[in-house]
Order: structure tokens, then sequence, then C-alpha cells
């Protein structure tokens, strides 16, 4: 019987039971397309990435022995849309079984669906086999509960795992060592450079030039710098582990002007592309620090796993569990647009001008730039959530919606209501001088509220408490920040309000 297997561009685990034995009746297809391309605006890194990691993930499979059809962009065969390739290629090879793995997003899960109620030929679909959880076990561990809090899902992983545990205590005596990841990074120590693979992809760039597919962000080179195969995946990992991991816990939020990536291990975009599983990745970081726990601390490695066992299998629960009604939630009744700069990094700011270009040059910034840079000045100017969610999908390399959205709609813009986070990450410039040494080569003064050289984020900060207070001046986390607003006087915040709005109705002008 002859069968086609599906494979989706975020579906490259070459470990996965499919690939165990070579069968003349097993085709596999994947395909690059419009669809895939054109539903966000992505940054051109992103495009180029994708298909440079697919296109080696099917060599791969050849090399095996496998059959697969890959139709390119270019393809003239190529329909740019899944169901209608896959019913060319039923069609025209006489597929009489139809194979796929289940689909990370809503989007392309529900599309799938949809097209195998079109089949008469038997369906089967299969586990990714990459994650910790299943779909619905962070619903079936919050059953009955009120609050999602992370911090209780991140112990169970860490129970259920039996990582990082002694017995049934935290290794070390505390479940987290946030505390300890909140250094700014002043010079030193050292960080090494990034470990840059060079693969080349003149051929994947010209392809998209001439198929006229609308990209942002910038990319002035012929090569791709991040893993696009299980080895170089592998080769990213060990050198997290031998040159990075013991400093990464220290200063995991640091921010800095001169540094990309500081200790941060350049994983997520293999990591979420299934070339290498996050179980490979934690076991491999345990293994090293226990061979060097003498000059690794356990904070460093906690803080680490946390994000990955943590954060990462939580946010994919929380999507599965909320979705499709998440995508729409706005509860602060945010409606701004997205300020043109975002997508030239041409601001005033200098937080959000380093930030954004960034951004643009590299598709990447970790997670307190995304959290309390542009996340921060998104939220305090009242953007829309759908707006800050394209942004976001778009501009980084490692962003797709099961683990971008529960981030920016919900941690970062608090669009939920608080199904994520308890408050909203809100802050004035004070945060960002703390963690950073941004604010030394901006234009504005970070300890100003008001006049022409105070740093806007100061006001928007309190402006929003203000304008957002009916919904949240009751939350127990804000009630030290409202008391404070409520000394104000009236003059004083009359001005903070009129010089909020004049960054929000003009930010070209900042």
């Amino acid at each position: 019987m002859k069968t086609l297997r599906l494979i989706l561009g975020d579906q490259l685990n070459i470990q996965h039971s499919w690939y165990e034995s070579v069968s003349e009746s097993n085709v596999y297809c994947m395909f690059e397309m419009r669809q895939e391309t054109d539903y966000v605006e992505h940054h051109i890194q992103k495009v180029v990435g994708f298909f440079a990691a697919m296109r080696e993930f099917s060599k791969q499979l050849e090399a095996q022995g496998h059959k697969v059809v890959y139709l390119t962009l270019d393809d003239t065969a190529n329909l740019q849309n899944l169901e209608d390739n896959l019913n060319d290629i039923i069609t025209t090879l006489g597929i009489e079984t139809f194979e796929y793995q289940s689909p990370d997003e809503y989007r392309l899960d529900a599309q799938l669906k949809s097209f195998c109620n079109t089949l008469s030929i038997p369906i089967a679909e299969f586990d990714t086999e990459h994650f910790y959880t299943k779909r619905d076990e962070l619903s079936v561990f919050y059953e009955g509960k009120k609050q999602f809090l992370m911090e209780r899902f991140y112990r169970y992983m860490r129970k259920k795992h039996h990582i990082l545990m002694d017995g049934v205590q935290p290794e070390g005596g505390e479940w987290n060592y946030d505390k300890s990841n909140r250094n700014k990074w002043k010079g030193s120590p050292e960080i090494p450079p990034f470990l840059d693979f060079k693969n080349p992809v003149s051929d994947i760039l010209k392809t998209i030039n001439n198929c006229g597919i609308d990209t942002i962000g910038r990319f002035d080179l012929t090569t791709f710098s991040y893993p696009i195969n299980r080895k170089q995946s592998l080769d990213q990992l060990d050198y997290f582990n031998q040159n990075l991991l013991v400093h990464f816990g220290d200063y995991q939020d640091a921010l800095h002007n001169e540094e990309v990536y500081l200790f941060h291990s350049r994983l997520s975009f293999a990591m979420n592309l299934k070339l290498i599983s996050p179980k490979e990745i934690v076991d491999a970081v345990l293994v090293h620090y226990r061979a060097n726990y003498e000059e690794i601390s356990i904070s460093q490695v906690e803080g680490f796993i946390r994000q990955v066992i943590g954060w990462r299998e939580y946010m994919r629960g929380m999507y599965w569990a909320q979705m499709p009604e998440y995508k729409t939630l706005n509860t602060l009744d945010n409606h701004h647009a997205i300020p043109e700069f975002f997508w030239t990094g041409e601001t005033k700011m200098n937080c959000l001008s380093k930030t954004i270009n960034n951004s643009l040059d590299n598709a990447y910034a970790h997670h307190i730039q995304r959290l309390m840079i542009t996340g921060n000045y998104l939220l305090l100017t009242q953007t829309n959530p759908d707006e800050v969610d394209d942004w976001y999908l778009g501009i980084y390399i490692d962003a797709l919606e099961w683990v971008q959205l529960p981030n920016t709609r919900g941690m970062s813009q608090f669009a939920d209501g608080g199904l994520i986070a308890t408050k909203p990450y809100v802050s004035s410039g004070s945060y960002i001088n703390k963690m950073s040494n941004y604010c030394s080569g901006c234009k504005y003064n970070v300890k100003e509220r008001l006049g022409e050289n105070a740093c806007p984020f100061n006001s928007l900060y309190w402006n929003f408490l203000d304008d957002k207070r009916s919904q949240l001046a009751t939350n127990h986390r804000m009630k030290m920040m409202y008391s404070v607003l409520n000394k104000f006087s009236t003059d004083e915040l009359i001005a903070m309000k009129l010089r909020a709005s004049q960054v929000i109705e003009t930010p070209e002008n900042f």
C-alpha cells in the first residue's frame, strides 16, 4: 500500500520513528510554499533559515534511501498551498494512505483536519516525538484550578522527569534561582564569539527575490550562521556547554549596547525546527554540569533548564489549552498602531533602537529584550495586540505561533487578562537602566519624567497605570505602584499624561 507522509517545515526530527526503516511504499513530501511565506511578513533570515534546513533534511532522508518529493518555492509543480500540493501528489502517485505528524500551530492543525475530511483513503496522525509533554498535559494538570501559574507546572516537570532533584526535594535546596539571574553585564567576564556555521544560502536568497516574497529585516551576507542540520545543532549545544553555560544564569536577563547574544545558547531555532530535542539539550547540559560542578554553579544550569522544560513546555500547553479564542483576546482594550520605526529601527530612544536594529540585523532578541524593551514599549503605548503578534511572529527566526502567541499576547501584552502573567510586565526607564547600559548612550535622561529630555518610558509608565486603573488597580501585585501614582499631584499627572500622549500620537518624533 503506497503511503504519503507529510513533513512540515518545523518537523525536521531525523530521529523520529518514521525513519527507522526504509520502505519502498513510503513517500515523504515537503513543500516550500507561498502559503507559509505570506501569511505574515517574515524576516528574510527566517525564510532563508527554514528553507535551508528543510533542504538539508530532504537530502538527509534521500541519503538514507527514503523516497522524497520536495517542491522548492519556484518549482513549476508547486501549487503554493498545502491542500492543493497534497491532492496533486495523491492523485499523481496513486497514494492509498495519508499520514502526518501533529502540527504545532492551530492554523495548520485545522487546515490538515479539514483536508483529511475530504479524503477517501485511510489517514493516520502521529506524534512529533519531540516535546516532554503531550498537547493536553497542561490542561489536565491545571484542571479545576483558577490560576495557571508556571512555577507549579515547572515543579511538576522537574519531579516527573527527575531533573535537578535530590529525591523529592530540589537539588541545591531551591526550586528557582531567578534572583541570581539578574546581573548587569559590565564588560566582564569576556563573552566568547558566537559559533557561525557559514551555511551557503545564495541560491535560496536568489529564489526568494525572484519569487517576489515580501520580507522584513536585513541580510547582507550569502551565508547563514544558525544551525540547519542535526550535526550543527549538536555542535551548537556542545559550544554552549563548553563556553557559555558557566555564566548563562548570571547574565540571562542582561542587556548591552555592543552585545547581541551575551551568554545565550542560540539553540531555539534548531530546537523549534526539531533538529534537536529539548530532552537531548537538558541531558547534555546536566552531564556537562555534573562533570564540571566545581566551576559551574547550579544557578546557571537551573536558569537554563527552567526556560526549556518550564517555560517552553508551559507555553505550548497554554497555547493548546486556550486556542482559538486566545488569539482574539484584548482585555486591556488596546488599539493603537505599531510605530513605523519597528521596521526601520530609526528612533531616538537608544534601548529601542539597539534592540530593534539587532532584530532587523540578526532576526534575534533574547527574552528580556522582547519582554522589557519592545514589549514594554508596545504595551505602554497601548498597541493593538494583533499588530504586536504579527511583528513578533515575523521578526524572530525562532518564532512559531505556538510559542510566540502566548509569550506575546499573554506574557508581554497582558491581553489575556492574566492567564499567563500575574501582572503586566511594564516598567519605567529605571528597570532598563538597572539591567543595561542603554541609557548611558541615549538622548533622553532616564531620571526625568517631564521635559523634552525626559525618558519617554517614564511618562508612558504612569500614564498607562492611570489609563488602566479600572482593570489593574485591584491586582495585588500592582498595589504598591498605584499607591505611588496616587501621591502625584493633579498637575504633575496631567503633565505626564500630556507627554505620554505626544509619544503615543507622534512616535516618529521620539
